[in-house]
């Protein structure tokens, strides 16, 4: 079921959503990614296969959402994210991949009395810090734009100055993370993106203690593999009742 969301103050967002019993999931794709990705469509295929409820969506200025990419910042992707939530009913389920994982914790912060469960594949909070050097970060404050060579696609992976900062006004890894449910974080230790350190940092700062860390040896950023993908489907499994 494909439709889109209207709301007077955000542009329209594009979405699938798959009724069935819940609690719902809902996959928050990561930076510049959207909705047809490998792990929502099998995560959506899964859920079709044993009448679960499931979400998957695309921010505003991302796929098939209106808006522009480079006039979102990533607490508009959050409000994006809770927009979602606020029309469902029930409680939900998220899993976050990469920037998805940031939102994830966000939104969870954001909706305690909705979110039952996080599921984070390479889950990259505070990337705006850590995921840049010192030289980029001031490239980015004076210029409002940079630009770099993308891995995943022929096209440059761009970031703005207003997504920049919003990323710093939304750091969460500072102190301890007021989440209680169960949490499952996959990790691949060859991840060039995310080091796998950085999400075992992140696992003890949540204060629920039904955290796991799942390591993949050879795991890189996507996890997208069948083995890969059958380990979210776990992960899934072993958080929903």
């Amino acid at each position: 079921m494909s439709r889109r969301m209207t709301d007077t103050l955000r542009p329209q967002l594009a979405f699938h959503h798959t009724p069935g019993r819940g609690p719902t999931i809902v996959f928050l794709p990561g930076y510049a990614s959207d909705m047809t990705g490998t792990k929502a469509i099998a995560l959506e295929q899964w859920a079709k296969a044993r009448g679960r409820a499931f979400l998957r969506f695309d921010y505003a200025g991302c796929g098939q959402s209106e808006g522009a990419f480079e006039e979102q910042a990533l607490a508009d992707w959050r409000d994006d994210a809770l927009a979602m939530i606020d029309r469902l009913d029930g409680p939900v389920v998220l899993v976050g991949s990469s920037m998805g994982g940031w939102i994830m914790l966000l939104a969870a912060l954001a909706r305690p009395d909705r979110v039952a469960a996080l599921v984070g594949i390479a889950p990259a909070p505070d990337f705006t810090d850590w995921g840049f050097g010192q030289d980029e970060k001031m490239y980015l404050l004076q210029h409002g734009r940079l630009e770099r060579a993308n891995p995943y696609g022929p096209a440059p992976t761009v970031y703005t100055r207003r997504f920049w900062q919003s990323g710093e006004a939304n750091r969460l890894m500072h102190g301890p993370i007021a989440f209680d449910g169960p949490v499952r974080f996959l990790q691949g230790q060859a991840d060039p993106d995310v080091p796998w350190h950085r999400t075992v940092a992140l696992a003890q700062l949540i204060r629920s203690p039904h955290v796991q860390t799942w390591l993949v040896k050879d795991g890189d950023h996507r996890l997208s593999r069948e083995d890969d993908l059958a380990l979210l489907i776990r992960a899934v499994e072993d958080v929903v009742p």
